[in-house]
């Protein structure tokens, strides 16, 4: 009577486990049904959030993040696609647990990609939370939103309007700095100049790519002469740079 009733059992629980196993491939591969997997264990398949230390894909993001280790300032050139933000924020946040710095500031300037918003309620965080989602969502890969609104909250992340960064000193921060080349020469070098002690500031962009006439961006010119300069550093990226997805190198190519 025990061996039908532990037939009976292993029969109905391997039917039930047949009818959970996901039929696309691309779950099954991801999503392992043998109970073996664990979101900590180490495996190439897993979803990028789950990754602690981030590592390059490419030769072009490996001089990013070495740049970054050794510079106070960094200017990330390169096309759509190529991690700069992403890459940008995970040094932040990985220096913020690290103690190295106190606060991460987020900075981008409010210009429209060809078409205008209109008017938004509620405070400056609510006016500016469009323009800044990119960089929210690569907040979100690398901690947890009930963390992150707790950190805003206490000023530890801090938004900063790029029009109200003037006369601000900004000490022991990791400044990131997205979408330069929608700021003006006069504009990013105000920005510049906010780099106080103890602080690194990363400024991303793409400069064929500006949503302002491209003689008003100052993105290029500015990184130009910052190339110059001992304790800056500036790495541009190409399109063998880009991780999203394979067509988006091949788009940039044609458009």
């Amino acid at each position: 009577m025990a061996k039908r009733s532990a037939r009976r059992r292993a029969m109905m629980t391997e039917q039930y486990s047949a009818e959970l196993q996901p039929q696309d491939p691309k779950i099954t591969k991801l999503i392992p049904m043998d109970g073996r997997w664990r979101p900590e264990a180490e495996d190439a398949t897993r979803d990028q959030r789950y990754v602690k230390n981030i590592q390059p894909r490419s030769a072009g993001q490996k001089r990013l993040m070495n740049a970054i280790d050794a510079h106070s300032l960094v200017m990330a050139l390169g096309p759509a696609g190529t991690g700069k933000t992403y890459l940008a924020i995970a040094k932040a946040v990985e220096a913020l647990e690290s103690g190295q710095v106190g606060r991460i500031v987020l900075s981008r300037p409010a210009v429209e990609a060809g078409e205008s918003i209109g008017f938004l309620p509620g405070s400056m965080e609510d006016k500016l939370a469009p323009y800044l989602r990119p960089l929210y969502d690569a907040l979100q890969d690398r901690m947890s939103a009930k963390k992150i609104k707790a950190l805003l909250a206490e000023g530890v992340i801090e938004i900063a309007p790029l029009a109200y960064m003037r006369g601000r000193t900004l000490n022991n921060a990791f400044v990131v700095v997205d979408e330069a080349q929608n700021c003006t020469y006069s504009q990013l070098k105000m920005c510049l100049t906010r780099l106080g002690w103890h602080s690194t500031m990363v400024v991303t962009g793409d400069p064929c790519q500006t949503d302002l006439l491209p003689e008003l961006s100052g993105l290029a010119p500015i990184a130009e002469k910052l190339s110059n300069i001992d304790g800056a550093g500036v790495v541009t990226l190409d399109k063998a740079d880009i991780v999203r997805h394979p067509l988006v190198a091949s788009v940039l190519e044609v458009l």
